[in-house]
């Protein structure tokens, strides 16, 4: 797969911005004195649906459109955020959209989903059994299957990455939490694009999803088994190829973080920025927590990829964070 391009990223930006403006990145006093280093956080929390998904969605139906592709109906699976994205771009296009989630997924993230008319579908244990579902449903109707990971969402995706970067050059290394693969591969194509060859790009796997970390060290698709309480974003069984093949020879390394470190660092972002962050969305904060004394000196960039948390989820973590 080629990456997106600065010219690609550019153009990605303009139509983002057609619906909303960029997101601000903010260095946190508090959470400087608590890393040890200067760190820059990119509020992607701060989107019309909370999290940082939308652009992929935004830039994805702008490309089918400028084709003349657009369909009659597009089915995706998600555990939340893709969705939001996917039923924000298709309700903007008149494209009537259907979404599979697993049992037991996000109330709150299923209601956002329904408030932007998706029509949702609940089915299997997991992201891969509502993934297989909802091909075998795009089949059956003849719609459109809209992936969790493809070149016009990297787009998008890009852009947050893109600005981020361009906002603040002295960046030494970013954290970028994997679930699928879409925002990790976008910081390469950023870093790319830009020529930042010395940035580093990490990693972050929830340590009870492992698919990534496991795919890496083997060179290959390796399936692992999804355990995570918290981090819903970052809950993948089996990783993608295409997604794979980008982030091994591109990432610096690969940190895994525990549930118990993912609410210790939603914890702390509520405390030191009073933003909500949902799991995945803390997970660059509690990976650069793992490694803070590897970061003395250097300036440090994670992003709250998300705020999409129930709030009894969040009430706990608050009450309860370890």
């Amino acid at each position: 797969m080629t990456l997106p391009s600065l010219s690609d990223i550019e153009a990605a930006a303009q139509v983002v911005y057609r619906s909303f403006a960029p997101t601000p990145q903010y260095a946190w006093p508090l959470l400087a004195r608590r890393v040890g280093t200067p760190v820059w956080v990119k509020h992607e929390n701060h989107t019309p649906v909370g999290a940082f998904k939308i652009r992929g969605g935004l830039t994805y139906f702008d490309q089918l459109a400028q084709r003349g592709a657009l369909p009659a109906e597009v089915i995706s699976a998600t555990r939340g955020n893709h969705g939001q994205s996917i039923g924000w771009a298709a309700r903007a296009h008149g494209v009537r959209c259907t979404i599979v989630v697993p049992h037991g997924n996000s109330a709150e993230k299923n209601a956002a989903m329904r408030a932007l008319g998706v029509h949702l579908v609940e089915h299997g244990t997991d992201f891969q059994e509502s993934r297989e579902h909802a091909l075998r449903l795009a089949t059956e109707r003849g719609a459109h299957m809209v992936p969790s990971f493809h070149p016009d969402l990297l787009r998008g995706v890009s852009t947050y990455w893109w600005e981020l970067m361009r906002a603040v050059p002295e960046l030494d290394v970013v954290y970028v939490p994997i679930g699928q693969g879409s925002g990790a591969c976008s910081a390469i194509a950023a870093k790319l694009a830009l020529g930042r060859s010395a940035l580093k790009v990490v990693g972050v796997v929830s340590a009870h999803a492992t698919t990534y970390a496991d795919s890496i060290a083997a060179g290959r698709v390796v399936e692992a088994p999804v355990s995570t309480r918290l981090a819903d974003g970052m809950a993948c069984r089996v990783a993608d190829a295409e997604a794979l093949a980008i982030l091994a020879p591109h990432l610096d390394h690969v940190v895994q973080v525990t549930d118990s470190e993912v609410a210790h660092a939603m914890h702390a972002l509520f405390t030191d920025t009073h933003n909500v962050a949902e799991g995945a969305g803390a997970a660059s904060l509690a990976a650069a927590l793992q490694e803070r004394e590897q970061l003395v000196g250097r300036c440090v960039g994670l992003t709250l990829s998300g705020g999409n948390v129930d709030a009894p989820q969040f009430a706990q973590v608050l009450t309860h964070p370890h």
